[in-house]
């Protein structure tokens, strides 16, 4: 069946909020006029915390956005690429695993990483629900910007992580890290979200950024691309949606030194 209709609402929807957003803004009396000065990030303060107390709800909050905007489908693209050692990092509740190519032997292991228990006590029940015969999986809490893995003591043919870059305390690092746990000839993808391409619909993510990351854990203004260039992640390519705010990523490690023999 056509995914064109799914594309068309979420384009319409996403549309229909941005500019009921932009209207209120601009009209609203309670809110100061006057323009907004973006936090450095090195000034955003690290509230990752709150996914430990928004884990229950979290599915269940952001499906209908999610769906709307077509966002699922992103996700299935991206899992559906997994082969190999896979790491997924900043899995949270597990959004991604009911796409992964598990039935044949395309995947190897499978390495789920977040910081926060709760979600990934999550992602855990529902993995063994969907997949009660698969064994090499591993559910790992901790952060994704220190030392990765896979379980053969090497590194990861696919490293995979979606809305990560948002809540992590050190955006540029973790990439890093996610670079160095990837084999030379392994494939990193990413989807993320961020700034727009748009002045205007930057004015608002800035005005809402410490509203929106004191509820969400998530700072939803930050320069994808930017932080993308500090890491030194080779880009094979990049892809924007929804007037520039999500990004797909396609990227390979860094050209690492061959050490002399």
């Amino acid at each position: 069946r056509s995914k064109a209709p799914l594309y068309l609402s979420g384009i319409a929807l996403y549309s229909l909020a941005v500019y009921g957003a932009y209207v209120w803004i601009s009209t609203s009396k309670s809110i100061p006029r006057e323009p907004v000065q973006a936090k450095a990030l090195n000034e955003q303060e690290d509230i990752s915390y709150v996914y430990d107390t928004i884990a229950k709800q979290y599915d269940k909050d952001i499906w209908t956005s999610e769906f709307f905007m077509g966002l699922p489908l992103l996700r299935r693209s991206m899992a559906k690429r997994a082969r190999g050692d896979v790491l997924e990092a900043s899995a949270g509740t597990g959004r991604n695993l009911k796409w992964y190519p598990l039935s044949g032997k395309k995947v190897h292991s499978l390495t789920f990483v977040d910081s926060s228990e709760p979600m990934l006590r999550i992602a855990r029940r529902a993995f063994l629900k969907r997949y009660p015969e698969y064994k090499n999986v591993r559910f790992t809490v901790q952060d994704a910007g220190a030392p990765l893995t896979a379980p053969s003591g090497g590194k990861f043919d696919t490293v995979l992580q979606s809305m990560g870059l948002c809540s992590h305390h050190s955006p540029v690092q973790l990439l890093r890290n996610l670079g160095d746990a990837c084999k030379d000839d392994g494939t990193i993808i990413l989807l993320e979200h961020g700034k727009s391409h748009y002045d205007w619909l930057n004015r608002i993510l800035d005005r809402f950024a410490e509203k929106h990351a004191e509820k969400w854990g998530c700072w939803w203004n930050r320069d994808v691309e930017s932080i993308l260039n500090e890491s030194g992640l080779r880009v094979v390519k990049l892809r924007r949606y929804h007037f520039g705010t999500t990004y797909w990523i396609e990227a390979k490690p860094p050209l690492r030194e061959k050490s002399a023999k």
